[in-house]
């Protein structure tokens, strides 16, 4: 057995020793062990932003602060009074009680984009579930990560959790990490990151809960209220500096909106880019070669984006948007871009609008998110047929798509696609999607069954009186 092997196996033997402790615990155990998290995350949440902005050099601290605050406070809400433990459910009629289980061991990965809060996220439905949560960070914000595990594990122990409840790995090369992933003791994988990292975790063999890219596509129709579209995509884009994978991407819109709302978004600070300047802005966001976007870019001002582009904007510059012509490998601002870069898109009809937002959530984000400004509900209902797991309608799209503040979603900073990105749930995963469910089923006897057609279906050979006599003894 070499180091990286003695490692993944120390790791997950505490795990499993924990996981076999949490058995034995009570809703009330539990619920105690989760609020001691909650607030130790609630009392942490601006020194942890702090050290989030510092080591990774992203976003806006304000910002991460409220995700932090998002993640404690509205995920404690959230799952606060929900049953994990036990009989969760119980139906007399059908005679069927559910019984809420933990799946055991979780290696969940956390992004360098929400570090803190997916952290504090991650913790709490882990706890909540009687999950034991081993961390594994992203290797650009590691301290903040391993800070904030920190942090959590021992307020979860203070307030009775099992030794070992919480843990994040310390070893920051891959072969570990990717030991890990496979080793038999791990129940299952709580993916969010990037491709790759979620790629490895699909491929590891061990059950995977995972996410996809966004590249989220904005339609705003006539319909709408515009101001309130103008407003709400600026707050939502500028957000963190775009790093919450549900932000908005692309504005489709026809020309009698455009007049419109062109000039709100640029009283708002949009910076409408030339086609020069388009081209320099997508070379200067996207890698087209291996079809991602620059790294550099992620989560920074936009007017640092413009200088790296090399052309000069208006100080108080909040976010660049280009026009490209097209959706593709051509088109490198028609690709997911985690910063204040907008791509937007004039169209001349309301068909080539729905074939656009289409073609822009197949290229780069199928199963995650698209947004829709109308107050016509057919114009809903069309949106509602795309291959999407959130539908947002007049709603900033990050702060829609991980729900909770402008609609009753579910919190999550986990945010499945569907079955096309690999997904097994469209869903914004939760405590829901850790538990396993056993269901007590009571004899409650099918007469239909019984029904002397229903009986000739089964098997012609034999009677209805003759099916009907041998249940009768088994009754």
């Amino acid at each position: 057995m070499d180091a990286i092997d003695r490692y993944a196996g120390d790791l997950l033997g505490r795990a499993t020793v924990a996981a076999q402790a949490f058995r034995q615990f009570d809703q009330a155990q539990v619920d105690l062990i989760v609020e001691g998290v909650y607030q130790a995350a609630w009392h942490a949440r601006v020194d942890l932003a702090r050290q989030a902005f510092e080591e990774t050099g992203m976003g806006i601290l304000e910002d991460k602060v409220i995700k932090n605050s998002y993640a404690s406070l509205l995920v404690y809400e959230d799952i606060r009074a929900r049953r994990t433990v036990g009989v969760i459910c119980h139906d007399p009629v059908r005679g069927i009680s559910e019984v809420a289980q933990p799946r055991g061991p979780i290696l969940a990965t956390i992004p360098v984009t929400n570090p803190t809060s997916t952290t504090i996220f991650k913790a709490l439905i882990c706890m909540k579930t009687r999950n034991p949560v081993i961390f594994s960070p992203h290797r650009g914000a590691r301290k903040c990560i391993r800070e904030t595990s920190r942090i959590l594990a021992e307020a979860a122990e203070r307030a009775g959790a099992p030794a070992d409840a919480i843990q994040c790995i310390s070893r920051s090369q891959s072969d570990y990490f990717e030991r890990i992933l496979r080793h038999p003791q791990l129940a299952l994988i709580l993916a969010t990151g990037t491709r790759s990292v979620v790629r490895l975790a699909q491929q590891s063999g061990t059950p995977t809960l995972g996410v996809g890219p966004g590249n989220v596509p904005i339609y705003v129709h006539r319909s709408a209220d515009v101001p309130l579209a103008a407003s709400s995509i600026v707050f939502s884009k500028t957000f963190d500096n775009s790093t919450i994978c549900g932000s908005e991407q692309a504005i489709v819109v026809e020309p009698d909106v455009d007049r419109e709302l062109r000039p709100l978004l640029e009283k708002s600070g949009a910076y409408f880019c030339t086609p020069q300047q388009t081209e320099a802005l997508g070379a200067a966001c996207v890698d087209v070669g291996r079809r991602r976007m620059r790294a550099e870019v992620v989560g920074q001002p936009a007017r640092f984006i413009a200088d790296r582009a090399g052309f000069p904007v208006p100080e108080h510059t909040r976010i660049l948007i280009g026009e490209p012509e097209g959706v593709g490998p051509d088109y490198p601002l028609s690709y997911e871009i985690l910063a204040p870069v907008l791509a937007y898109y004039r169209v001349d009809t309301y068909p080539q609008a729905i074939d656009t937002c289409e073609a822009l959530n197949h290229w780069g984000g199928v199963g995650h998110t698209v947004g829709v400004y109308a107050n016509d509900e057919r114009v809903v209902q069309d949106f509602a047929m795309m291959n999407a797991g959130r539908i947002l309608v007049n709603t900033p799209s990050s702060q829609g798509a991980i729900g909770g503040t402008f609609n009753t979603l579910r919190p999550s900073l986990t945010l499945a696609c569907g079955t096309e990105a690999g997904n097994v749930s469209t869903d914004n995963i939760s405590t829901d999607h850790l538990l396993n469910i056993h269901r007590v089923a009571r004899r409650r006897p099918n007469s239909r069954w019984l029904d002397s057609a229903r009986a000739r279906s089964v098997d012609e050979k034999v009677g209805a009186e003759e099916i009907r006599e041998i249940y009768n003894r088994n009754w």
